[in-house]
């Protein structure tokens, strides 16, 4: 797909909560193939809707949706669009249901037709390429909120999408998970949609800003100089932040 036939196309995209305020109004978005976009926002602007109005989980109240060069519009519209866009939730808990991890990674390639021993395999191969080989057995609910976080990653990758949507990805990781997310971003080759408030993750594993405001989303093309306040040990010695 290339400029005239985007992976996914919105437009005039408006969604309101029964009784509550607008939070889309007359969005303009489109996604093209090799995109990696990081989307950063004030919460509230409505980052998160617009994920789960691209997969259908709520219903837009005016305007057209095209993905993969189909006009999406009823639920049955989005049940192709659910087994080709991986979408990882903000709450891992929200993605996590079976008792053990290798359960729950292998839940999504059986439902897309697998037979048990290759959802095995390719569940076996994504916990292995996320550095989770020896998670298999693990209880699901044990984990910390890191290693959930990761697992919940591998059932996505494990329905081997197309496109990724990723509603902050790094929460709950520490820096050394944080920097195997990165690392892992990094060595797919997927585009995806990246929430993020952290500059940081976002710079290396993104290559477009996007923020949202007014209910509208729009390219951040400027650069923005921020001044950081900290403080630690030696801190009267020169050095430097990378």
């Amino acid at each position: 797909m290339d400029a005239h036939n985007p992976l996914l196309n919105l437009k005039h995209i408006s969604y309101h909560y029964p009784g509550g305020k607008t939070v889309l109004d007359q969005l303009n978005f489109s996604l093209l193939r090799g995109d990696r976009i990081g989307l950063v926002a004030p919460n509230g602007s409505g980052k998160t809707t617009l994920l789960h109005v691209i997969m259908g989980l709520l219903k837009a109240t005016s305007g057209t949706i095209e993905i993969f060069g189909k006009p999406r519009k009823q639920e049955k519209d989005f049940s192709e669009v659910r087994r080709r866009i991986g979408l990882l939730f903000q709450d891992a808990d929200d993605q996590l249901f079976s008792p053990t991890v290798i359960e729950d990674v292998a839940f999504g390639p059986l439902n897309l037709g697998k037979s048990k021993q290759e959802a095995l395999d390719i569940s076996r191969q994504t916990l292995d390429f996320l550095g989770l080989h020896d998670f298999e057995d693990r209880i699901t609910y044990k984990l910390s909120g890191g290693e959930k976080r990761l697992v919940s990653l591998a059932t996505v990758l494990a329905m081997q999408p197309e496109v990724l949507l990723l509603d902050e990805p790094s929460n709950a990781l520490d820096s050394a998970m944080k920097a195997r997310l990165i690392r892992i971003l990094q060595k797919l080759d997927l585009s995806y949609i990246l929430i993020s408030h952290e500059f940081d993750l976002l710079s290396q594993t993104t290559d477009q800003f996007y923020t949202m405001g007014n209910g509208k989303i729009f390219k951040d093309e400027h650069e923005h100089v921020h001044i950081h306040q900290h403080a630690h040990l030696v801190g009267k010695q020169p050095h430097r932040h990378i």
